[in-house]
């Protein structure tokens, strides 16, 4: 196997490793009730143990009998991903093939995840974060003469403390469109030896408090001795104790998009 020897996303990053399968010898009336039972699934791949047999989908089994075994009605010629594959190429293959998941198997041919458009979209977003994040830190690191470190790790929302005090409800429904498919990028928080400032994502905040999300991945810029930061003034200042605090403002629409408003109706 090639040694990856450069930083592009791999498949292996963004792939679901929990994989939902069924085996060859179920029947197509069984797998049809999982189907439609499903809000998630219209499509599995067959597995025997781990290794990939095939794929079958919604419409393999429209003309099929009930009683049939799945491998007389499954797709044997399955197009599949590897896990050092970049996540551009596998882009490539769902696009030209009209597939919405692609199987990700190793050199065995065992399956180890799926990825699907939802994950390409999410390995596009998430490769702006750390630069912004490392230019945040690089900001505090020569502005406070210290020696920051970052983190990747989950936060309780309850936890943190906002730097920003209002969000637009029109935004809201788009960040809950993304969190509900999986497709938000991390937050940024500096954990201020203890104190954990919300840098970035309030309305991913608000919007995760309205689908009763209690944590969320996040960028961490750590901070050992505390250090007097400007964002924590002005959370202080502001009355900003909790993600309670943020008011959600609905009598206006987010400043970008009055932009785009205002834009349009100079051309006319």
């Amino acid at each position: 196997m090639d040694i990856v020897t450069d930083s592009k996303p791999r498949v292996k990053d963004y792939m679901t490793r929990d994989v939902v399968t069924v085996s060859p010898d179920q029947t197509v009336a069984s797998v049809a009730e999982r189907i439609a039972e499903s809000e998630e699934h219209s499509g599995f791949p067959v597995c025997d143990r781990r290794r990939v047999e095939g794929f079958v989908s919604a419409r393999d089994l429209l003309l099929a009998d009930d009683d049939a075994p799945i491998f007389r009605v499954m797709s044997r010629e399955l197009i599949v991903a590897h896990p050092d594959m970049k996540v551009i190429d596998a882009a490539r293959v769902i696009l030209r093939s009209g597939i919405q998941k692609l199987p990700v198997v190793d050199d065995a041919g065992n399956l180890v995840g799926i990825i699907a458009n939802a994950d390409v979209i999410r390995s596009q977003i998430e490769r702006a974060t750390p630069e912004k994040v490392g230019k945040l830190m690089r900001t505090l690191e020569n502005i406070h003469e210290v020696e920051l470190r970052q983190e990747r790790r989950m936060i309780t929302l309850s936890d943190l403390t906002p730097t920003q005090g209002r969000v637009y409800a029109d935004e809201l429904e788009g960040r809950k469109y993304e969190l509900e498919r999986g497709l938000a990028e991390p937050l940024v928080v500096i954990d201020n030896a203890g104190e954990l400032l919300l840098a970035d994502g309030h309305h991913r905040v608000m919007a995760a408090d309205r689908i009763d999300l209690d944590e969320m991945d996040a960028y961490v810029i750590v901070v050992d001795q505390r250090l007097d930061l400007g964002m924590a003034k002005t959370a202080k200042k502001e009355g900003l104790e909790s993600i309670c605090d943020i008011e959600v403002v609905d009598y206006a629409r987010h400043p970008l998009v009055e932009t785009t408003k205002r834009l349009q109706s100079s051309e006319q």
